[in-house]
């Protein structure tokens, strides 16, 4: 067996599913669910109708590389949403079985088992990012975030010699569990220490349709594009960015989203993924490109969470430390003030009032003599605005009576 397993701990709904596994919900509430950063909004019908109309592709053995029309589609798309000069569809863009995947096997493709090398991560942070590390033979090295500067990692910190051996830096923006967006002054940081230190920069950007202010979330190819790093002898060096259509579009089933940026860093993931068996079908292969080239269903879906988060967060404002975040459908809340750790918290609203949140250490890592998802919760408002405020006011109601 690869003995680079023994390294990988449990994910966090296994730990969650363990903590309540001593306690029974309570049989007066019907059960809700905050934990999981499941999509729950309808997938919209058009959506639907295109994978319907092309079923027939199932039938055909699919090419890892996709077809002209969805890696068009998908430049297309970053040229609209990020004000980007299109993207060489042919050398810049690839489609991928949804981010997840392509951010575990970008790792195994780019990082040399031999070197011993560091792969920068968040923390809190997307398990997969550790996994990534651990099965590429490397070692992940977290950089804690920092409520003080909107949970933004102090890249600062980290020595010189730490640096000389990052072969990888994965970053989530917007954040999960966070919702922080990085700034363009933060990007200008990290792709001067991308070029000094030569490392790729992998950008998961899965929540970036989903923002509550008036301003989309900024890009990490519109911020090098905006710097002036894209040059047309070496266009988005050592940046490649993953998005996916699972939260934009309301389809985590259909498992469909892209890797683009540094062409030459696509060319070996290209190669790598035809051993490794990475195609799309065909069949989702055309809803894709429907999904891509449409944006009001997106701007619909934007709305309802804006409605939903206006509504729910001053009501957990009463009686926890929250704010609304950047972007993002998560709540990242302190329960601090409840006397409670994070554990003992959702431990006891799940037996008490029958709702599920995940307690924010099960996200992170003790680094560097702290844990900073310790004492917090992330509570996933996916379901329609009637279940969140219902989970909401079960929250309120758990809080207040802790204090009776």
């Amino acid at each position: 067996m690869n003995p680079h397993l023994d390294k990988l701990q449990p994910y966090p709904f296994e730990k969650l599913r363990q903590l309540f596994a001593q306690v029974t919900a309570s049989p007066q509430h019907k059960a809700i669910s905050l934990g999981m950063g499941e999509p729950k909004h309808p997938t919209p019908r058009f959506i639907q109708q295109a994978l319907i109309d092309n079923v027939d592709g199932l039938a055909t053995y699919p090419t890892t590389i996709g077809s002209d029309a969805l890696r068009g589609a998908i430049a297309g798309w970053l040229e609209r949403r990020y004000g980007i000069p299109k993207l060489d569809p042919a050398t810049q863009v690839l489609p991928v079985n949804g981010s997840r995947e392509a951010l575990f096997s970008l790792a195994q493709t780019v990082i040399d088992p031999a070197a011993k090398s560091l792969v920068i991560s968040p923390n809190p942070f997307y398990q997969i990012y550790e996994g990534a590390a651990y099965l590429a033979g490397a070692e992940p090295y977290f950089v804690n975030s920092d409520p003080a500067r909107n949970f933004g990692c102090d890249y600062d910190s980290i020595p010189a010699s730490v640096w000389e051996r990052v072969s990888l830096l994965f970053l989530c923006s917007p954040g999960n569990p966070t919702g922080a967006v990085l700034t363009l002054t933060d990007w200008e940081n990290l792709f001067a220490l991308s070029e000094r230190y030569n490392f790729i920069i992998a950008a998961d950007e899965c929540y970036s349709e989903i923002y509550h202010g008036d301003k989309a979330p900024l890009g990490a190819l519109e911020a090098a594009h905006t710097l002036g790093l894209s040059t047309v002898e070496k266009p988005y060096a050592r940046l490649v960015v993953f998005s996916s259509l699972s939260k934009r579009s309301n389809v985590p089933g259909m498992r469909s989203g892209f890797v683009a940026g540094d062409a030459d860093v696509l060319k070996k993931f290209l190669l790598y993924r035809t051993y490794h068996g990475g195609a799309m079908s065909p069949s989702v292969q055309a809803a894709s490109i429907a999904a891509w080239n449409d944006e009001t269903h997106v701007e619909q879906n934007r709305e309802k969470y804006r409605a939903k988060f206006a509504a729910i967060t001053p009501l957990l404002q009463e009686v926890l430390q929250v704010e609304l975040p950047d972007a993002g459908f998560y709540l990242w809340a302190d329960v601090s003030q409840t006397g409670l750790s994070d554990t003992e918290f959702a431990q006891r609203l799940y037996a008490e009032y029958n709702v599920t949140v995940l307690p924010g250490s099960y996200l992170a890592r003790d680094a560097h003599g702290a844990n900073p998802g310790r004492n917090r919760i992330r509570m996933a408002l996916v379901a329609e605005t009637e279940e969140g405020l219902e989970a909401a006011q079960r929250i309120v109601q758990f809080c207040k009576s802790l204090n009776k």
